[in-house]
């Protein structure tokens, strides 16, 4: 039986002849095309001998798989989604969303020559860091600056340049670990220094770093704890407080901000964390923060503070192993002019914009969608709800938002959620009540049409 139906499988050349092979071809590439076929003569070979399969499939039924398969396979593995979920720096979703605004002077950049390492006017080469010291000198008062790839790296080659072979005295309370297992303490060891680990969990005093200071100590290091919160019976160090005792025992004073902001945003509900500015204001020598979380930039790790420190960093040998690509500066930059009106950020910054969005505006957008769903086979309901910052910010504090609640009369909301993941433009949203959440924190106005022809084709 398997012998005979073996026998009935098309030769892959005569599949290949074929008038809608050829249009498949011209459509994507005679390689992948003979590659699905291939896999799927071998799929159907594999299921006959395991007597999964009665009879082979026709060549119309043939081609419609190898089309699904192409068609798949040629997808990019990395592309858009749409966040309903009310996180506004979703880790997993990429964070920050850039600005449009931006998008002439990234493509700009990235399609022609640039002076990336050209200084034009001396008419020799230049340095790739030169592009964004005015405009962060501008916004935080810097004396100096320097950008690599994550915040992580901006921690380790602060102190691998500074502190080499010094120990670091650091809270408790503030040996963070964030995603992806990054330990202070880990990165404290790999950068060559030794962790001096003062006070307890909850508490530390001025005294606790006193009491540590000796003739190997290099620097006091403050954490951003920035995935979490202690609360009660709490007591921590202030950033004047750190640099003066620095300062007294000619030590280096840093702070690694985390997310860091130039920003006020307790006016929109979030409790009030320092600026970059108010903490480079206290006399802190380094701050280090990243690009793509409260900022709303490129993934990028911030390096601001005193000239003479940033210069021996920019001579550091790891300097070029975690340094920024052109993009990345191009973005950046264009990001943050946008900074030097507060309106223009709040409003053309996405993740700005989405932490500043009234009540208000927020049910005027549910109101519009909930119209635009109307025809669905869904019961539809506007609801307040919670939403959050995300990204390791503001840890324990949510921000106050609306969303549209969709019950289907047939489907559960695991079955919508899972259809929804598999439609051309994924939507992640949420489940509550056995309802999808749909947030208008950061659920765009601009994918309500998207997400209703999601909702209709999965609902067929």
């Amino acid at each position: 039986m398997a012998k005979q139906l073996l026998s009935k499988i098309p030769a892959i050349n005569k599949i290949l002849l074929l008038g809608k092979t050829k249009e498949l071809i011209n459509s994507y590439s005679e390689v992948a095309v003979k590659s699905a076929i291939k896999n799927y003569i071998d799929s159907i070979k594999q299921d006959i001998l395991n007597e999964e399969l009665k009879e082979v499939p026709t060549l119309e039924e043939i081609l419609d798989e190898v089309t699904k398969i192409v068609e798949q396979e040629d997808k990019n593995s990395l592309r858009r989604i749409i966040n309903a979920t009310g996180t506004i720096l979703h880790t997993n979703l990429g964070r920050s969303l850039l600005s449009q605004k931006i998008k002439e002077n990234i493509e700009s950049v990235a399609f022609n020559y640039s002076n990336l390492e050209f200084d034009i006017e001396n008419k020799k080469r230049g340095s790739r860091y030169v592009h964004l010291t005015d405009i962060i000198k501008k916004l935080t008062g810097a004396e100096d600056v320097l950008v690599v790839n994550n915040n992580a790296a901006a921690v380790l080659l602060t102190l691998n340049t500074l502190v080499k072979d010094k120990e670091i005295v650091v809270s408790r309370g503030e040996l963070v670990e964030i995603g992806g297992a990054f330990r202070i303490p880990e990165i404290i060891k790999l950068s060559g220094g030794v962790p001096i680990e003062v006070g307890t969990t909850n508490k530390t005093h001025l005294k606790d770093y006193e009491n540590a200071i000796n003739e190997q100590t290099g620097a006091l290091l403050k954490v951003h704890t920035s995935n979490y919160k202690i609360l009660g019976f709490t007591k921590d160090v202030s950033n004047e407080e750190i640099s003066y005792l620095a300062r007294e025992n000619n030590l280096v004073s840093i702070n690694d901000l985390g997310s860091g902001q130039f920003l006020d945003f307790s006016k929109y509900g979030l409790p009030y964390e320092p600026t970059v500015k108010e903490v480079l204001d206290s006399g802190i020598d380094v701050v280090t923060f990243s690009g793509d979380k409260l900022l709303g930039g490129p993934q990028a790790g911030v390096i601001v503070g005193k000239k003479e420190y940033i210069e021996k960093m920019k001579k550091n040998q790891l300097t070029r192993t975690l340094r920024v690509d052109k993009m990345t500066l191009a973005a950046l930059e264009a990001t943050l002019k946008l900074y030097l009106d507060e309106k223009e950020a709040l409003e053309h910054i996405p993740t700005l914009h989405m932490i500043s969005l009234s009540k208000e505006r927020l049910f005027g957008k549910a109101d519009v969608l909930k119209r635009k769903l109307i025809d669905l086979d869904f019961d539809i309901k506007i609801e307040d709800d919670k939403a959050e910052v995300g990204g390791g910010s503001y840890p324990a504090s949510y921000l106050e938002s609306v969303v549209v609640k969709l019950t289907h009369s047939t489907l559960s909301s695991t079955e919508v959620e899972r259809r929804l993941l598999e439609v051309d433009i994924p939507i992640i949203t949420r489940i509550k009540d056995n309802s999808i959440i749909l947030d208008m924190r950061t659920l765009r106005t601009r994918e309500f049409d998207i997400v209703k022809a999601a909702l209709e084709e999965v609902t067929k």
